[in-house]
């Protein structure tokens, strides 16, 4: 029995439901009634699948397919139906006709994968790619009169593989690291350019400064160039800017423009269709309000603007955005250095030019000062040659630190040369460290040289050579307590080694990565001397490689150093120079000997007694005891005889430790010392000085060659008295020294009269400091305390004064700021004042006095006065000037005053026509 021709169709799913409904009598196929059971299976199979099928049946081409063919066909379903395939797909007919025609023709089934297809099935004409399969259908006879078509749409896996290598060439390209950033936008674009499928047109938008700038473009013929505008002021965008989006884009606005075609005719696509939209992007930065620029890139006609689109056109603008940031930063990166080569080559040449300029003067003061030493018809008495001695001698040390300047310049620029000489390495060698002998024996060190002949003779610099030697030398005697100093040359088949052992402090392990670079210093390591310029091991390892050679060091702390010089026979065999040799063998190293003489002396344990007819004839500080803390030997023999003429006792150290010692065996009435030295620096005895109470007030003042605010602050606001830097005048130094031991003995009669020194810090009621007489004008030459300190107090409207009220007048000068900073601090140190408040008061105290010697213009009284009140857990330090206020000139303003004041305490500033007073209060606990 036949089941109704409906039944066919059942299972089929949607498409299955509406064949069963379609009039078949009416197409070419006939009734399904009369439908061969070939079609019948056929369909059957069709409409089971889930794959992709189609059946052509008949010399109409009548479509029969399933579900899943349906959703390739679009909008084409269901008309598609039963109708003849050539109608359907019309637009893809001369794509697919050869391919059906063979499997009909010959019955053979065939397999294309990838196939570009051009359809229009969402409402233009889209570019669509699938993996096809066409076989031959066969009617009950056997007869071939179909095409069963199994298909899959692979366009997002096609298109998308395209777009991952426009993605990855792209960032090929974005390194940034060969070409500055147009010419990064330009190869970008290039790149881009062979992807016109998917990027029919792009140009690249830079910003700068308020515009953007056009730097690349493709796409089409380049005609299109014209019509997009080279630059956009972004101020002032017009229309053209906003009518491509690039004013929106630049702002962070991804701005589609729809109307492509009116303005720009370009052909694009597979099959030539005109561009209708394009997008301008904003090319992100660090800053997401401030884009780098804009990308403006055309939509291909053949493919919808979707999401995967949208996103591949967001990464598009990253890639793009990622390789001009780089190329920005490479840029930048290219002229810092630049910037830094020719900050270097500056820095050089100064040297250089500044080297040679010293040459000049130090000929004329060392050819005088050799006159005098050697003028047998004019001899210098005793006193007078001891002077013109240390003159000729730092005078050469001044030489040899110039020479070794222009060396390392020269060597830096690369205009450095070695005009090599055969010469007995083995000889020479020997006889420069034999030069050093003396002063390693003075040392207490043994000195074993071991150069026996080479088998060859070698080229090398003598100069150079002699640099080499006497600067590992040098160092290692610096640097060596106890033991011996080895120098050995010796040669092997491939080389001639320098080596030079000692028994030293060492180096640490992590110091010697570094030990070669210029200006390089071990901190903290002990040694004879602070002094150095810190290049010597930096000129050996140039100097070394300049000859050919190579240095190498190994060390371990504790057990000593090597360093070996090797020089490679092929260097060694170098063309010589010709001609007389250079004057001056033997220089470089007598003078690092004469320097090390001067580490090796030792003061005397005694103390220095002046000449009782030295000093004025009548001096109240006339044997005032003085220590002297310094490592030069010529710096302390001179300062010992300038304070000796004053007739004050001196007795010297060369460091720090020893400094303590020596103020705790027997407490001085000043410290002078200097900041470099050895084993304990100034800053640190300052420091060590001030935490012990016994030597809390002790006077101090600080020699230093470190000029500069910084140095003199950071040296103030440990507790020294008073910083003079080198070189200072004789004359000044005196009075300071003077000041300073005058204000500590002024001190004592006071603590004196309250019975200890906290008495002058905690007055009782009955002994209040008295108010400052404004009639009584303060000395000009030295600040001095009031004398009425423990008369009546001065006025204390609001009481604060109940624990301590003290008050000091000094005269309007830039010294007055150490003497007050040791009264406060004298003041407020008995009242067990927290350390850290205490610095922070004397600190915005000091900026205060500063400002007020400063500011006061025309004062009616040429002093400054100070107030101390404490109570209530509130200290108040008032600063008194009488004059009109002024602004600091430029060079006077230390940028720091308010700053300072504010950040260590609350203040109030009162400016009348008698003056200024600055008050700063700041709670205690």
């Amino acid at each position: 029995m036949t089941r109704p021709s409906t039944d066919l169709f059942l299972g089929g799913g949607d498409t299955g439901r509406l064949m069963a409904q379609l009039d078949w009598a009416g197409t070419p196929l006939g009734p399904v009634g009369g439908w061969p059971q070939s079609l019948r299976a056929a369909v059957r199979m069709v409409l089971s699948s889930r794959y992709p099928m189609l059946l052509l049946w008949g010399e109409s081409y009548s479509q029969l397919y399933n579900d899943a063919y349906s959703a390739l066909i679009g909008d084409k379903h269901p008309a598609a139906l039963g109708d003849d395939v050539r109608v359907t797909l019309a637009e893809g007919w001369n794509v697919l006709a050869p391919l059906i025609e063979e499997a009909m023709a010959t019955g053979v089934a065939s397999w294309v994968p990838a196939l570009q297809l051009l359809l229009e099935r969402a409402g233009y004409r889209e570019e669509a790619y699938f993996s096809v399969s066409h076989a031959p259908a066969r009617d009950d006879d056997g007869r071939t009169v179909g095409v069963l078509t199994v298909c899959s749409e692979v366009t997002q896996q096609v298109v998308g593989e395209r777009r991952l290598r426009l993605l990855r060439d792209l960032s090929v390209l974005g390194d940034g690291r060969t070409v500055d950033v147009d010419a990064t936008g330009a190869r970008l674009i290039d790149v881009i350019d062979g992807h016109p499928l998917d990027v029919p047109f792009a140009a690249i938008y830079l910003r700068d400064g308020t515009a953007l700038r056009r730097v690349a473009c493709t796409g089409g013929d380049r005609g299109h160039a014209r019509v997009l505008p080279d630059a956009v002021e972004l101020t002032d965008p017009g229309q053209p800017a906003y009518a491509w989006g690039l004013a929106d884009a630049a702002e962070g606005r991804a701005t589609p423009v729809t109307d492509v075609a009116d303005r720009l005719p370009l052909p694009a696509g597979p099959w030539n269709d005109p561009v209708r939209t394009a997008l301008a992007l904003p090319l992100p930065s660090a800053d997401e309000d401030q884009p780098i620029g804009v990308l403006l890139v055309g939509v291909s006609p053949s493919r919808g603007l979707d999401e995967a689109y949208r996103s591949f056109h967001q990464l598009l603008a990253q890639q793009i955005s990622v390789a001009l940031r780089n190329a920005q930063e490479y840029e930048e990166e290219r002229r810092r250095v630049e910037a830094m080569a020719e900050l270097d080559r500056v820095k050089t040449d100064f040297f250089a030019n500044v080297s040679h300029e010293f040459r000049t003067p130090l000929t004329l003061i060392l050819g005088p000062l050799t006159d005098a030493l050697t003028d047998a018809t004019a001899p210098l008495s005793a006193v007078q040659r001891e002077r013109v001695e240390t003159g000729w001698r730092n005078a050469t040390r001044l030489l040899t630190l110039v020479n070794s300047l222009l060396t390392f310049s020269s060597l830096e620029a690369g205009r450095a040369r070695s005009d090599a000489r055969v010469v007995d390495l083995a000889a020479l060698t020997a006889e420069l460290a034999g030069v050093f002998r003396a002063a390693v024996e003075r040392a207490g060190l043994t000195l074993e040289v071991s150069c026996p002949p080479l088998p060859r003779p070698v080229a090398v610099d003598p100069v150079n050579w002699e640099r080499i030697v006497t600067n590992l030398l040098s160092n290692a005697l610096k640097y060596t307590f106890i033991g011996r100093i080895r120098v050995t040359l010796d040669a092997d088949d491939e080389e001639v080694r320098l080596t030079v052992a000692d028994t030293g402090i060492g180096i640490a392990e992590r110091d010697l990565p570094k030990l070669f670079e210029r200006f390089h210093r071990v901190r903290g390591a002990r040694s004879r001397s602070h002094e150095g310029t810190g290049i010597g091991l930096a000129l050996v390892h140039e100097l070394a490689r300049l000859e050919g050679g190579d240095v190498r060091v190994t060390s371990q702390v504790g057990v000593g150093s090597r360093f070996t010089v090797t020089l490679p026979w092929s260097a060694a065999h170098r063309t010589a120079v010709t001609g007389p040799a250079v004057d001056g063998r033997g220089d470089a190293a007598r003078a690092a000997v004469e320097e090390a003489m001067g580490w090796l002396t030792e003061p005397d344990d005694a103390m220095t007694e002046p000449d009782p007819a030295s000093g004025p004839a009548t001096d109240e500080l006339a044997g005032a005891r003085i220590l002297l803390a310094d490592d030069n030997a010529d710096m302390r023999a001179y300062l010992t005889r300038l304070l000796t003429g004053q007739g004050w006792r001196v007795r010297a150290v060369t460091d720090g430790r020893q400094a303590l010692d020596e103020i705790h065996r027997d407490l001085p009435d000043l410290v002078l010392t200097d900041v470099m030295m050895p084993v304990l620096d100034g800053f640190d005895l300052v420091r060590r000085l001030r935490a012990d109470p016994a030597t809390r007030t002790l006077p101090v003042l600080v020699l230093s060659a470190r000029a500069g605010g910084e140095a003199s602050v950071e040296g103030l606001s440990l507790g020294a008295d008073d910083y003079l830097v080198k070189p200072f005048a004789a004359a000044e130094l005196i009075a300071r020294i003077r000041a300073n031991i005058r204000r500590a003995r002024d001190r004592a009669p006071a603590a004196a009269v309250a019975g200890d020194p906290a008495t002058v810090a905690t007055p009782t009621p009955s002994a209040r400091p008295a108010p400052v007489d404004p009639g009584t004008p303060a000395p000009a030459a030295e600040p001095v305390r009031d004398a009425s300190v423990v008369g009546q107090a001065p006025a204390d409207p609001d009481g604060l004064g109940d624990v301590l009220d003290v008050g000091w007048t000094y005269p309007s000068a830039p010294t007055s700021a150490a003497a007050m900073r040791r009264d406060v601090r004298g003041a407020l140190d008995d009242l067990d004042v927290d350390p850290d408040v205490l610095e922070d008061l004397l600190l915005a105290a000091s900026e205060a006095m500063n400002n007020a010697v400063e500011h006061a213009q025309r004062p009616s009284r040429p002093e400054v006065r100070v107030r101390v009140q404490v109570g209530g857990g509130l200290s108040r330090i008032s600063v008194r000037d009488f004059g009109t206020w002024r602004d600091r000139r430029p060079a006077m303003d230390r940028g720091r005053g308010a700053l300072l004041m504010n950040a260590y305490g609350d203040v109030r500033l009162v400016s009348t026509a008698e003056g200024t007073t600055v008050t700063i209060e700041r709670r205690l606990v």
